[in-house]
């Protein structure tokens, strides 16, 4: 029998029932049963293909909660990473002081490139060149080494020879200030006997080895400062040609161009000093040889040297050692010498080192200063030598690219202010305001 309209309008409104609901797929419905809906079966938390029941959260294998593919990669990535900065931190930890020699290194083969580059430039092999060079400053810095070596032990043998006249001056002084009776058996026993003394003999005796290993380390750290550098001077042009050729042609004229200006400036800086300190050595020797100061070549190449090579102070060093020798002979000439030294230190400032230095390392007196101390903070007194010759170079190679223009002739620029001119200003601009003022309450 067929179903009527009110039948069909009855089955549309009636709600599916649980049978229904649970009936399985493909199963075929009952006549007089309506099909179950399935927007019903979607909704329903029962369903087997509808959301799970209020309680339950989704289980692991959900396609939404899966680990990105990325995420290990990145995170061996990133240990990996951190691992690398920590050797190579480790590594240039332990390599600092390799460096530091090689940076040195490099300094004083741009130093003496020069005098490498006319003896080649005559015909001579560049290895020959560089030897003969290195042999000529070996010399002069163990003919220096002697000299001083010769003046300390002198002055130590003359004090140890006289120690007994000298104590004995000190005791008969006490004794006759203070009233007392010393000798110098006494003093001599008690100090022979004393338990300072004995430690201090066992200290030195342990020290000994550590001045040792000092004085190697120092041997091995400038054997292979020469070692580099002799590689660097000698081998100067292949060095660049390698560094050339990992670079496009514009960036190669410009690596040409800096290492040209470090050759320069360091070449200049080294040749300007050792022109001062051979002046600043005569003038002092003639001094003491008119004083009649002990050991006075020594006491020369020692001024020479150590004012020229430590920037700023290094005049009032190199000038202490002699005081403490003249005083020796005479404390008048102590007074002399050291009148000298601030005399000539004027000199060379103001006359000798601007002549000298004007072509070669021009920079400030305050920037020079400057240069040494933050080179000293960062590398010590390796860093006091090559600040002065390295901020050269790096002003000389910024002021290639760095625009100048005419000054305007203004006396304000040399430091000459207008103040006539501006006393005058300041009256004609009050008259004006004054006018001004009485024009405008006479209209009212």
């Amino acid at each position: 029998m067929a179903p009527t309209d009110e039948t069909e309008k009855s089955s549309r409104k009636t709600p599916a029932t649980p049978a229904a609901r649970t009936a399985p797929a493909g199963a075929s419905t009952p006549p007089g049963v309506p099909a179950a809906d399935p927007g019903v079966l979607a909704a329903d938390p029962g369903a087997p293909g509808g959301p799970p029941p209020s309680g339950h959260l989704p289980t692991a294998h959900a396609p939404g909660a899966r680990m990105p593919r990325w995420l290990p990669r990145a995170m061996v990535l990133a240990l990996a990473l951190y691992a690398c900065f920590l050797l190579g931190n480790w590594a240039f930890h332990q390599l600092v002081g390799l460096l530091v020699n090689i940076l040195l290194a490099f300094f004083l083969a741009l130093a003496i490139e020069p005098a490498v580059g006319r003896m080649a430039a005559r015909g001579m092999r560049r290895g020959l060149a560089t030897f003969l060079v290195f042999f000529g400053v070996l010399v002069t810095g163990v003919g220096f080494v002697v000299l001083l070596g010769s003046m300390l032990a002198g002055q130590i043998v003359d004090m140890v020879e006289n120690f007994p006249q000298y104590l004995d001056s000190l005791i008969n002084w006490i004794n006759e200030t203070f009233h007392t009776e010393l000798s110098r058996v006494e003093v001599q026993d008690s100090v022979l006997n004393s338990d300072w003394l004995q430690k201090y003999v066992q200290n030195s005796a342990t020290g000994v080895l550590d001045v040792s290993a000092t004085v190697l380390g120092g041997l091995f750290r400038l054997l292979t400062i020469f070692l580099f550098a002799f590689y660097f001077a000698a081998d100067g042009p292949r060095l660049r040609r390698s560094l050339c050729s990992v670079l496009p042609p514009a960036r190669q004229a410009e690596v040409l161009r800096a290492w040209e200006i470090a050759v320069d400036k360091t070449g200049g800086y080294l040749y300007s000093r050792g022109l001062m300190a051979l002046i600043s050595g005569v003038a002092h020797f003639v001094l003491f040889e008119i004083l009649d100061v002990p050991y006075a070549p020594a006491l020369a190449v020692w001024v020479g040297l150590v004012s020229q090579f430590i920037p700023t102070i290094g005049t009032y060093l190199a000038g202490a050692l002699p005081m403490l020798i003249a005083f020796t002979v005479n404390p008048w000439y102590a007074l002399w010498v050291l009148g000298f030294v601030v005399v000539y230190q004027q000199f060379e400032n103001y006359v000798l080192q601007p002549k000298l230095t004007s072509k070669t390392v021009d920079i400030h007196p305050a920037v020079a200063f400057g240069s040494v101390i933050a080179g000293t903070a960062l590398l010590g007194a390796v860093g006091a030598l090559i600040a002065i010759p390295a901020v050269a170079t790096l002003q000389a190679f910024l002021g290639a690219y760095v625009k100048r223009y005419d000054v305007t002739d203004d006396p304000r620029v040399h430091g000459h202010r207008r103040y006539g001119e501006a006393v005058v200003a300041r009256l004609q601009k009050a008259l004006q305001h004054k006018k001004e003022a009485s024009g405008s309450s006479g209209e009212e």
